[in-house]
């Protein structure tokens, strides 16, 4: 409960801090056009939209996937696609990224693939190890009670599943936060932007308000997933 409150006073005292620096630090006419405060809010937008978009991606897909791995004769494919999306996150998201670019074109659509891709895997695997840590004798207890299969896995398998499920969704919220500054390189906007200047322009300044933008952008997405897993978690399971 403490990270609750204190993480957003944390962030808050970070982006002060930055915010009276960038006020009164002594920048040169590109400093102070990269650092404006429209441009940081819009390649913010861009960032958080990017980031939202890509997770709701994420979530129809790999927790339907992942129930489906846990029922009946699915259930010996767990292993191999667990497997198979192990091997996949392995791989440099820059440079699925890149790939996917070459292949399906520059934009949003790209960096979104890329992304869901990479954030995959911790949804997917905490769903499936969720459900199979479910007490069976609690599942056969409801069927003993005349409830369908949907109604198992409805009111008694995913609320039991949820904390470790929302586990693997925080973790997948960050990894993508911070794997969207990459997607600069497909001109799908981004705090990556200002990173990708300041190195490229030897801008220090620039360089690190991007990444310290980026981390307190990182740190307030795992905060808002903290807090949608104690409020969609039933009280008695965590």
């Amino acid at each position: 409960m403490g990270l609750l409150v204190g993480l957003p006073l944390l962030c808050a005292a970070i982006l002060g801090g930055w915010a009276i620096w960038r006020q009164t630090a002594d920048l040169d006419d590109i400093e102070a056009r990269q650092l404006a405060w429209g441009t940081i809010l819009t390649l913010t937008r861009e960032h958080v939209t990017l980031t939202l978009i890509t997770t709701a991606v994420v979530l129809v897909t790999a927790i339907p996937i992942g129930i489906l791995l846990t029922r009946g004769p699915a259930r010996r494919f767990s292993g191999p696609v667990t497997a198979v999306a192990n091997a996949g996150q392995a791989a440099p998201v820059i440079g699925l990224i890149v790939l996917l670019a070459m292949w399906l074109g520059f934009g949003v659509r790209t960096a979104v693939i890329s992304l869901a891709i990479y954030g995959f895997l911790p949804v997917l695997r905490n769903t499936i190890v969720g459900l199979q840590q479910v007490d069976q004798t609690l599942v056969e207890a409801a069927r003993g009670m005349g409830m369908s299969p949907v109604d198992v896995l409805r009111r008694v398998e995913l609320p039991l599943a949820m904390p470790v499920i929302m586990a693997g969704v925080r973790t997948a919220l960050v990894l993508v936060v911070g794997a969207a500054s990459f997607a600069t390189f497909v001109n799908a906007g981004g705090l990556g932007a200002l990173i990708v200047t300041g190195i490229t322009l030897f801008r220090y300044p620039i360089l690190v308000s991007g990444a310290v933008i980026i981390a307190v952008v990182a740190l307030l997405i795992d905060w808002a997933g903290r807090v949608l897993e104690l409020v969609l978690t039933p009280k008695g399971t965590s």
